[in-house]
């Protein structure tokens, strides 16, 4: 009775020990395919799926059409979603251009990332779930939303690119430069991608051989049914081949793609030259109101060089600072004169210019993503601030020894200065006694009066050739930074010309301008680009070779075990389903052996039971008759 208590009590232990009915039931095979299927067909009751053989296609031509709609909607999402993070530089002037068309405020360019972003996501998961039923083998059926949303993502994406193509052309220049300074990283990073791929590939192409050798073995005997699945094994070896050559190929790219790099940062330590300095544009625009004093005081506190503003001239000729041709953005006019809120900057007088408040526009919209929060007392001043005269400005660069440039807008027709605006200008300059060689003069017009008036201003030309830089006496260029790294920049440094660039706020697109010898940029992130003490992404050539090597010969070793790991495993595999299906494919035999076996130990044990039933009367016979031949 013990024993019997004893038995049933020690099996619950065994069970709970080995296995968990709560992951058993929520963790398995059957779960993991009801949620790919639901995902992607929105069928969430789990039935049996019938698989479909190596070769055979796992979808109608529907299913196949939208699978390939689904890849083209995920490389538009990631071409566009790549472009606009890099044009990230670009995103104040986004949507400032917006501002110009709808009349409202807002940080669209982040709206459009984040919608990017959310594109990018949904077709990769769909693009993921779809490529894991292919590979149990699953038949594809995409649900109807989902088709619907594929086909609008496409024309979305398309129409997005489309307008990027024709209104800001320069975004795909700012995407060549970040392939120029990505370009080594990307390699590497590529070649560590090939590694985690080679994984999932190596299984796939064994089992691909592995699936054609057991399926001739299979049908040696049945050769009708061989030459009707001859079409499967050409199938069989094209996605196998397909698959192997497409990854060597790619992977022999990677080997040799250094061959092809060229990139700036790639140079020798004793090339590297000197850090770009810095101008303030409008100030410091992430930290105070743009074109105010608080804001260039700012970038004086961050060690600006130089400080870069727009100036108008009022009706009543007082030259002040302002950017935009009306109001609206950048001061309360809309609060205090409604009607006259989109006149032009320079239709009003100094006396009524000097009363909009200039600040409280930037405590409530907060123009720059990633503005850090201000203190009480920053608040306080920055809601306080007013538009500046030129004379107030020139005060703050004498007193600091400040370069100055800015642009000089002419006023609309109609105006008392029309034509002599320059003249006025020069004259204010002239009157502050500032030093004329922090003066650098950008505007094109009066440049001869400008000369004969102020010959210490040192003169500012913009992407012109080195022949008209040569005739005009002009040493100093003042570019866009997307034009320049294509237009010549090793010309303009062999004929000595200083370079500045503008606007600069990305440290990798800093890192370029430095990696390239540029001697000053524009800045809106006077902060972020003061506090970079060597530029990003820098590497000597030989550092890089080295890398580029090891990598090369590491990767080429471990994807050489990783095919052999599973060609082995798989050889192995086959092994063992060659001897299941021998015994499967010919029980009849095997049985008939089985018997015959069977049949011939029966006898032999009968022979041996018979033998044993005989010698025992044979022994025990002479112990009968001895004692019958004593009596006798």
């Amino acid at each position: 009775m013990e024993e019997i208590q004893a038995a049933p009590s020690s099996k619950p232990e065994n069970t709970n020990e080995n296995s968990n009915p709560w992951i058993e039931q929520y963790f398995n095979h059957k779960c993991c395919i009801t949620f790919l299927t639901g995902c992607y067909s929105c069928q969430w009751q789990y039935r049996k799926w019938e698989k479909t053989e190596l070769g055979s296609c796992c979808c109608s031509r529907k299913e196949q059409f939208f699978y390939v709609c689904l890849v083209i909607a995920f490389l538009v999402t990631v071409l566009f979603l790549f472009i606009w993070v890099e044009t990230s530089n670009e995103y104040n002037g986004f949507d400032w251009v917006v501002y110009l068309g709808t009349g409202r405020w807002f940080l669209w360019s982040i709206l459009v990332l984040s919608a990017g972003v959310i594109m990018v996501a949904y077709t990769s998961l769909l693009l993921l779930i779809g490529f894991l039923l292919l590979w149990e083998r699953i038949e594809l059926n995409l649900h109807t939303s989902h088709k619907v949303f594929i086909l609008l993502i496409i024309f979305l994406c398309s129409f997005l690119i489309g307008v990027l193509s024709y209104f800001w052309k320069d975004k795909w220049l700012i995407a060549g430069l970040s392939v120029q300074i990505f370009a080594p990283f990307v390699h590497l990073s590529l070649i560590t991608v090939m590694i985690i791929v080679s994984w999932p590939l190596a299984i796939c192409v064994a089992r691909l051989e592995s699936e054609v050798k057991i399926r001739r073995y299979r049908m040696t005997d049945y050769e009708q049914e061989v030459l009707q699945r001859c079409n499967v094994f050409q199938r069989l070896r094209a996605l196998q081949l397909a698959a192997g050559l497409s990854f060597l190929i790619v992977l022999l790219c990677l080997y040799l793609m250094p061959l092809g790099i060229y990139s700036p940062c790639v140079l020798k330590k004793e090339n590297l030259g000197p850090k770009p300095t810095l101008f303030g544009h409008r100030g410091a625009p992430m930290l105070a109101p743009e074109n105010t004093m608080m804001s260039f005081e700012k970038a004086v506190e961050f060690h600006a060089s130089g400080l870069e503003t727009d100036i108008y001239l009022s009706y009543d000729s007082v030259p002040f600072l302002m950017h935009d041709y009306d109001l609206t953005r950048t001061t309360n006019i809309r609060e205090v004169l409604p009607s006259a809120a989109r006149n032009h900057s320079s239709s009003f007088n100094w006396t009524f210019l000097s009363t909009l408040n200039a600040g409280q526009w930037f405590l409530k919209h907060k123009p720059f993503f990633g503005m850090k929060p201000l203190s009480e007392a920053d608040k306080r001043k920055a809601g306080n601030q007013s538009i500046p005269q030129l004379s107030e400005f020139l005060e703050l660069a004498k007193k600091e020894e400040k370069i100055v440039i800015f642009d000089l807008f002419g006023p609309p027709p109609g105006h008392p200065l029309r034509n002599t605006f320059v003249r006025r200008v020069v004259r204010v300059i002239l009157d502050s006694n500032i030093k004329q060689r922090l003066i650098f003069w950008l505007p094109g017009f009066d440049r001869d009066y400008v000369r004969h008036m102020a010959p210490g201003f040192q003169h500012v030309g913009r992407l012109w050739s080195i022949k008209e830089l040569t005739e005009q006496n002009i040493s100093i260029i003042n570019v866009d930074y997307k034009r320049l790294f294509y237009a010549g920049l090793r010309h303009y440094q062999e004929a000595k010309i200083y370079i500045h660039v503008y606007v600069i706020n990305e440290p990798w697109l800093f890192s370029l301008a430095w990696c390239s010898s540029v001697n000053s940029v524009t800045t809106d992130d006077m902060e972020l680009l003061h506090q970079l003490s060597h530029p990003l992404f820098f590497m000597t050539p030989g550092y890089y070779a080295f890398m580029w090597l090891f990598l090369d010969v590491t990767s080429a070793v471990i994807i050489a075990f990783v095919f052999c790991y599973h060609w082995i495993k798989e050889l192995r595999r086959e092994r063992w389903l060659e001897a299941t299906a021998s015994t499967d494919l010919f029980p009849s035999e095997n049985k008939a052996e089985t018997t015959e076996n069977t049949d011939v130990s029966e006898k032999k044990s009968k022979a041996t039971s018979e033998s044993a039933n005989i010698a025992p009367e044979n022994t025990i016979e002479p112990e009968r008759k001895g004692p019958k031949t004593e009596k006798s």
